[in-house]
């Protein structure tokens, strides 16, 4: 009877320590059955039988089993872990959003399925190397029906099994996932085990941790299993089951090492200490001390051996950590595997819980992307008529934004793109051009030593039989030619630079209006390369034209001409004083020239007086030759650039398109794969978020309900 009481205080121990100090999950005595059934399972059954104990005695038993494993959590349990199943059988998790995980993690030979093993009641497939080369998701679930019901499912599909041929169908279907050999996969395999008495939880079993290639497995074993685990371990809604050996230092598992990389606190980690049976000596000890901080706390337990069956392994579980002159002095909240169910449904629970909302959230915020970007893609074409209508909006809109670029100052469309600011870079060019041609004139000013003697050449050799003192018209031409074929190429030059620039503004601007329809790409660029090409063409033409008026007629009407020669001639009579005598001073300033040394004028008398006429004549009108090649020059380009815009483009596109030689139209009825595969893929993403929806959508009210 000491036996009894004793181990009745033990078992109404455990109840009392290990239920939750939190509102989560409220627990109360007539959640609890007392019926035979509910003392069934492979848990609890071998505990019944350590001693012969009364109808009274069953009711502690069972309200230690039914606790954590079967009764209390089921009708609260079940449906959240059902969400989190269905959102992740979804594969939600491909669109980023991660689900509350319980991830299981070990090093080789740790014990890890073996723990796996005594949760769910079955056996899993064992021998030499990884024993875990798929990482498969275990889905534990509470059946009422005595009969096991046991499946896997990956790459699409479901295989039933039973209890016999588990391992073997997993070894199957390892094969099919990660191909023969020892190499690792990380695509998941689903293994539902709905059994009784089992507990409702759902983990993923990752690959043991080995450092060593065994024959058949690939050099980078270690890095290709690193990689999947920290994938698991990483996101913040993994609780870290890390399964540690008890005959070894804690701080040396490299599985410790993992997760102390991710949850530096410890906060999500739970950790479970197997073969304490092994190892008992200073256990206790190790666990007390928490050396690599174990947040959520330990608990240990005891591998199945050989041949035991499972309740024969509980009850060896039970009757070691009840009599071991060490390990029964540990706290029984922190021993079996019936706590460690206990614990793994409490904490699944509170992360499912707390994560819930965040997910609805996630979903929400990623369905409204997806259909928001779904809306801006361009309408998949199915007709001539419906291509017609599409292509002459992307004309309309090109058009506006072109105006707005080239015409209007407007660049609310390239904000950060200076290059697109179209107006204020050809009135940037434009001003280089007026400063290249002024640069000539101060250069040709600035030629002091040779002043007037080209001006006294030209006289000479102009010169005819007539009337003194009239000059020679001839002369002013043949200065007149000479200046303006100096600088005869600046014009071609400026034409060339905006007629590139303009090239490059219209063709980024069709390309961003055409992108979404690629079949438009290249004839809307052959159209705008061939209709600037045209452009310049006719640009190039005016500039010729403009060039040789100059060159051959000397004509303004501006008063400018007047006012400045005037001017100049006032310094006439001084600079005719400084050439002939010998006493004035021999340098002189001359508006526009500078001071100016005249000894190589003297005894040129007659011939300088008519030079310093016909250069200042010059100087003067050159002033307005200048300006009217800069001022003809922008109204030319302006009044081509608005054409270009209004009317020539479109009919240059439209000819390109439809025109006898071209099948735009239809070409735009062909989608692209690129646009076909990202329409496909949203809209797929859309289904699986919608779905996902209205999964997480019936849930929601229920946990506000049941776990407020």
């Amino acid at each position: 009877m000491g036996s009894l009481i004793h181990a009745k205080e033990q078992m109404s121990s455990t109840v009392i320590n290990t239920v939750p100090k939190m509102n989560l999950l409220k627990i109360s005595e007539e959640h609890y059955q007392n019926d035979e059934k509910s003392l069934s399972s492979p848990v609890i059954d071998p505990i019944l039988r350590i001693v012969k104990i009364s109808e009274e005695d069953k009711q502690t038993v069972a309200l230690v089993h039914n606790a954590p494993i079967v009764s209390s959590y089921n009708d609260r349990i079940r449906p959240l872990l059902d969400t989190i199943d269905r959102l992740r059988h979804l594969k939600i998790m491909q669109e980023g959003i991660q689900l509350p995980t319980i991830v299981v993690v070990g090093d080789q030979s740790s014990g890890k399925s073996s723990v796996l093993e005594s949760l769910a009641g079955i056996s899993l497939p064992r021998g030499q190397g990884i024993c875990t080369r798929v990482p498969p998701i275990m889905r534990l679930q509470n059946h009422s029906n005595s009969k096991p019901d046991l499946s896997l499912e990956f790459n699409g599909k479901i295989v039933p099994t039973d209890e016999e041929n588990i391992a073997d169908a997993i070894s199957l279907a390892t094969e099919e996932i990660a191909g023969k050999g020892k190499g690792i996969s990380n695509c998941l395999l689903t293994l539902v085990v709905k059994k009784k008495g089992v507990p409702d939880l759902t983990m993923v079993d990752l690959p043991g941790i080995t450092r060593v290639p065994v024959h058949g497995q690939p050099e980078d074993i270690y890095e290709q299993i690193s990689k999947i685990i920290m994938e698991f371990i990483t996101p913040e809604e993994s609780i870290i089951l890390n399964v540690l050996s008890a005959s070894v230092d804690f701080s040396t598992c490299e599985s410790i090492r993992m997760s102390q990389r991710v949850d530096k606190t410890g906060q999500r980690t739970l950790a479970v200490v197997t073969k304490a049976d092994k190892s008992p000596e200073g256990l206790l000890e190790k666990v007390t001390a928490d050396d690599v901080n174990i947040g959520l706390g330990y608990v240990c337990v005891r591998n199945r051996i050989g041949d035991e069956s499972y309740e024969e392994a509980r009850a060896e579980e039970a009757r070691l950590f009840e009599t071991h002159p060490h390990l029964s002095k540990m706290n029984k909240s922190i021993v079996g595997i019936p706590v460690l169910a206990e614990r793994l449904v409490k904490i699944q629970a509170t992360i499912i819980v707390k994560c819930l909302p965040d997910i609805v959230r996630k979903i929400n915020d990623k369905l409204s992307v997806n259909l928001e970007e779904l809306n801006k893609m361009p309408k998949h074409l199915t007709s001539i008529a419906e291509a017609m209508t599409t292509f002459m909006h992307i004309l309309g809109f090109a058009k506006e934004s072109l105006r707005k670029i080239l015409l209007q100052g407007e660049f609310d469309e390239y904000q950060d793109v200076q290059a697109m600011h179209g107006t204020a870079r050809l009135a940037e060019m434009l001003n280089k051009y007026s400063e290249e041609l002024q640069s000539e004139k101060l250069v040709e000013n600035g030629s002091k030593e040779n002043f007037l003697l080209d001006e006294i050449k030209i006289l000479e050799e102009t010169k005819s039989i007539g009337l003194p003192n009239f000059l020679p018209k001839a002369a002013f031409h043949t200065l007149l030619q000479k200046k303006v074929k100096a600088i005869s190429m600046k014009p071609f030059d400026f034409v060339e630079k905006i007629w590139s620039y303009v090239e490059n503004v219209v063709i980024s601007v069709l390309l961003k209006h055409s992108d979404n329809y690629p079949q438009l790409l290249s004839c809307t660029r052959r159209a705008a390369h061939n209709l600037i090409t045209k452009k310049k063409q006719q640009s190039f033409d005016w500039v010729n034209d403009m060039v040789e008026m100059e060159k051959l007629t000397d004509y303004t009407c501006n008063p400018d001409y007047m006012a400045s020669w005037n001017k100049l001639m006032s310094r006439q009579e001084e600079f005719m004083k400084a050439v002939s005598s010998t006493y004035s001073p021999s340098i002189i300033n001359i508006d526009g020239f500078g001071d100016i040394n005249v000894d190589h004028l003297y005894n040129l008398k007659g011939d300088v007086q008519e030079a310093f006429d016909v250069k200042m004549r010059m100087t003067a009108y050159w002033d307005i030759v200048l300006r009217r090649m800069v001022d003809n020059m922008a109204l030319h380009l302006l009044f081509s650039i608005q054409n270009l815009v209004n009317k020539e483009m479109q009919t240059e596109i439209i000819n390109e398109l439809i025109g006898p030689q071209g099948n735009g139209l239809e070409r735009m009825l062909e989608e692209s794969p690129s646009i076909s595969d990202k329409r496909n893929k949203l809209k797929k993403s859309i289904k699986l978020l919608k779905e996902s929806k209205d999964v997480v959508a019936n849930i929601m009210d229920r946990v506000v309900t049941n776990f407020d």
